[in-house]
């Protein structure tokens, strides 16, 4: 059992610390951290054993009817799927301000539609006042922008979509 008053307190001594964040264990397997962030101060965290996994489900009956014919589906030959392309994704390799164009009112580097060769310039990231030149690492066709000219971007997070077959 935690005794609330306990957890209360250490969130108090946290707040007025200069630590981000503690952690305490006890000897039966209980964790308590408690850390502090710009959006979730003074958060609480409680680890609980995962619990076990469940057994899957059984496959679904199928259904006969009861003059003998065959089921809907029966004797049929499975369709193959639609051969679906997977589109490959360039991701940020910073955090920072994208922009598409050199320059502003500039034409962009790319736009969808556009045939990109491995190596091309796709655009450019602003990170510390250093405009970065983002490459593709893929040859095809530009399927998808994701991002807005100007706006931030995050690391990882996916600003083209191209496909390699196009």
């Amino acid at each position: 059992m935690i005794d609330l008053r306990y957890v209360k307190k250490l969130i108090d001594i946290l707040d007025e610390s200069t630590v981000d964040s503690i952690e305490i264990s006890s000897d039966k397997g209980m964790k308590i951290r408690i850390s502090k962030s710009p959006t979730q101060r003074g958060a609480v965290q409680v680890a609980a054993p995962l619990p076990a996994l469940l057994p899957a489900p059984a496959p679904a009956a199928r259904l006969t009817p009861v003059d003998g014919t065959p089921a809907i589906g029966e004797g049929e030959a499975p369709k193959p799927a639609a051969a679906v392309t997977p589109l490959l994704e360039v991701k940020s390799p910073m955090v920072g301000t994208f922009y598409s164009a050199p320059e502003p009112g500039a034409k962009p580097y790319v736009s969808v539609g556009s045939r990109v060769q491995k190596g091309q310039i796709l655009c450019i990231i602003e990170a510390m006042k250093i405009m970065n030149e983002i490459e593709s690492e893929f040859a095809g066709v530009i399927k998808e922008t994701t991002m807005t000219d100007a706006h931030p971007v995050e690391y990882g997070q996916v600003l083209f979509r191209i496909d390699p077959n196009g």
